[in-house]
């Protein structure tokens, strides 16, 4: 991982980044920004999962406006835009003028123009800047970071997304946000495809009594072969649901990518039917699994599933 450490005062002193949400992705990207050399002030609502950060260098703040409080950035990596918009406004008290907000989570382009309108309010500089990656390349470093703003963010936010990515992508050259939280919707709808094609297929062939393996087989090294699809099935065949991307998180991205389509009159049936299969799990009491638990959602019994058919 590159050093990442940022002199934004030219006093030698690192950036100073706030952190407003340390769940499986705030807590991995925080440990990277330690690593790379830059302050962190951590917050999260169960205390207990900033508490762990501090360990490796990191502040726990008591609340919101503690943790935002002396930072060059903020960083929220929340579940959703009501979440990230109350847990700013907790932050209010604490904020300095032009005070750079990196706001990570996928909240959907609505919710996107809600939070802009909320920085230009309070006087912060706004960066719709989600990330494409779940918990392994998050842990590593490895995120793609997509970003839209003003030219004016990038230096301050540099370090920190060379810190936690391998690669950020600026959406769009007339800074405005929202251009990557959409084109996070587009990448999100495709990996729903993908996560959902790949429970499926491996349940057709359990039901045909057809070897998982031989499916496998028959596409490799081919144009219908992809590292999603091997990703998935490997932890069907396992059954470890051990959750890399909830079904909880994905249904919300879910409906997040339909409510978009609706709004601009795209039908999107395979998003629509991937949510129908996800909630059948959360109602099930499976929302913490991990998204390929999608091929639990094709049995009458989801919790009790037939194994797979190998060898």
């Amino acid at each position: 991982m590159p050093s990442a450490q940022g002199d934004p005062h030219g006093d030698g002193a690192p950036t100073t980044v706030a952190v407003l949400g340390t769940g499986i992705m705030g807590a991995a990207m925080a440990r990277n920004l330690l690593r790379g050399g830059l302050a962190v002030r951590a917050w999260n609502r169960t205390r207990a999962k900033a508490e762990a950060l501090v360990a490796g260098g990191a502040y726990c703040a008591d609340s919101p406006a503690d943790a935002v409080r002396g930072a060059d950035v903020v960083l929220t990596v929340l579940n959703d835009g009501p979440r990230v918009l109350a847990a700013m406004r907790e932050a209010a008290d604490g904020f300095a003028p032009g005070t750079v907000w990196a706001q990570s989570a996928t909240v959907g382009d609505a919710a996107t123009a809600e939070l802009a309108d909320f920085a230009r309010e309070h006087g912060l500089t706004f960066v719709d800047a989600p990330v494409l990656g779940t918990k392994q390349p998050a842990e590593a470093g490895e995120l793609i970071v997509l970003a839209a703003g003003p030219d004016s963010a990038r230096a301050a936010l540099a370090p920190v997304f060379e810190a936690v990515g391998r690669r950020t992508t600026w959406v769009g050259d007339d800074g405005s946000a929202g251009g990557a939280s959409k084109l996070k919707l587009v990448l999100n709808s495709w990996v729903g495809a993908l996560n959902h094609a790949a429970a499926e297929a491996n349940a057709l062939a359990h039901g045909l009594g057809v070897d998982p393996r031989a499916f496998l087989d028959s596409v490799s090294g081919g144009p219908l072969d992809n590292g999603y699809l091997r990703l998935k099935t490997e932890a069907i065949l396992a059954g470890d649901f051990t959750p890399s991307f909830s079904v909880d998180n994905a249904l919300k991205d879910a409906r997040l990518i339909v409510e978009a389509g609706e709004r601009r009159g795209i039908a999107l049936d395979v998003a629509r039917a991937g949510a129908e299969r996800f909630e059948r799990l959360v109602d099930r009491g499976l929302g913490e699994k991990d998204m390929a638990a999608s091929y639990l959602a094709s049995f009458d019994d989801p919790e009790n599933p037939p194994a797979p058919r190998t060898g």
